[in-house]
């Protein structure tokens, strides 16, 4: 229940109304988060008015706009492309100006997104959150609007980021929450070392799916396709690999040469699971210091599983979950990374 002085603060704020991006919001965007990440925040497009406009024009990033009569922008949400797949959105880059913060505000950017927006963009057939764990209140939001949890990246984001709210004292991990809205019949593969927790998940993801055991094995002959991305500010390495070859702890080894090199402290490697020898690739990544993350529905088209690395502490008491799904999902997380770093000693 709401105090006296937010009460009163409420019945003096401006109406707003929520809808698409017009051009003239792409300025109020930039405000906002300079008003709340400072210069801090890592996807430079938020701070370019132009860069803004053209994302939303080109599809690469739907803003969700909430704004008073005047036109005053008191909040944003975004779907943007992050995976492979063209089908699926990430939603997230969520902020509210403090002043409107109980306002419910929140919660109406996501219903006009799910009810309003995406219905008219039948290209979108996937939505995931990277709900951030310094706080619970979007992944109480997510799991309201019916996301599953099925993933952790412990470390994500570095505490400069959260510096101008003072949110945050250390790495900040993000708990994955995905939504389906378009049905994509595919096979994937589980690796006989994650079956158990794999099964539990996939049991709540509302999706069509054949699911087989990996093999364990590559292919003879075969070429391991993978790219590297580094986000730099966040010192993260993004290996995506689509497809296992037999080569593929070499092809590993070269890529995190790479990523030392721009000093990365978190490394993640994005296995395609419909390929057959993910089994295989698994044990690759475990003998040398990876742990599970959890799988991320439609990442290839077909569904991708994360295996992270950290050169840092994971700070696991720091990480704030809400739901007991959550929180049983980052206990199998954190007793994972205890082996794999008994394994690296």
């Amino acid at each position: 229940m709401k105090n006296t002085d937010e009460l009163a603060e409420a019945q003096q704020l401006e109406p707003f109304d929520i809808g698409d991006f017009r051009m003239e919001d792409a300025a109020g965007i930039v405000d906002l988060f300079r008003s709340v990440y400072g210069e801090h925040y890592p996807i430079r497009l938020f701070y370019d008015p132009a860069a803004i406009t053209t994302a939303n024009r080109e599809g690469t990033y739907y803003s969700i706009c909430a704004r008073t009569p005047g036109g005053k922008l008191v909040g944003v949400g975004h779907l943007h492309l992050s995976a492979q797949c063209k089908s699926l959105y990430e939603g997230g880059a969520a902020l509210i100006r403090h002043e409107y913060r109980n306002s419910g505000i929140n919660k109406q950017m996501l219903d006009f997104t799910i009810h309003e927006f995406i219905p008219r963009y039948p290209h979108i057939e996937a939505v995931f959150g990277e709900a951030v764990c310094n706080h619970p209140y979007m992944q109480k939001s997510l799991l309201v609007s019916d996301f599953v949890e099925t993933a952790i990246e412990v470390a994500l984001m570095p505490a400069e980021a959260y510096t101008q709210e003072k949110s945050a004292t250390g790495r900040v991990a993000t708990l994955n929450m995905s939504r389906c809205f378009g049905q994509k019949q595919h096979r994937i593969f589980l690796p006989s070392v994650y079956e158990e927790e794999l099964r539990k998940i996939y049991k709540r993801i509302d999706d069509s799916r054949e699911i087989m055991l990996s093999s364990g094995k590559t292919t003879p002959g075969t070429v391991t396709l993978a790219d590297l991305t580094i986000f730099d500010f966040a010192r993260v390495a993004r290996i995506s690999v689509t497809h296992i070859g037999e080569e593929f702890h070499n092809r590993l080894s070269v890529l995190e040469v790479e990523a030392l090199a721009k000093n990365t402290l978190v490394f993640q490697v994005w296995l395609n699971m419909t390929d057959p020898s993910i089994g295989a690739a698994v044990e690759m990544l475990r003998d040398q210091g990876y742990f599970f993350g959890g799988p991320m529905p439609r990442w290839f088209d077909g569904d991708g599983l994360l295996m992270q690395k950290l050169l840092c502490s994971p700070e696991f008491e720091g990480i704030v979950l809400f739901s007991d799904v959550a929180k049983e999902l980052l206990e199998f997380i954190k007793q994972d990374w205890q082996r794999a770093t008994r394994r690296d000693r």
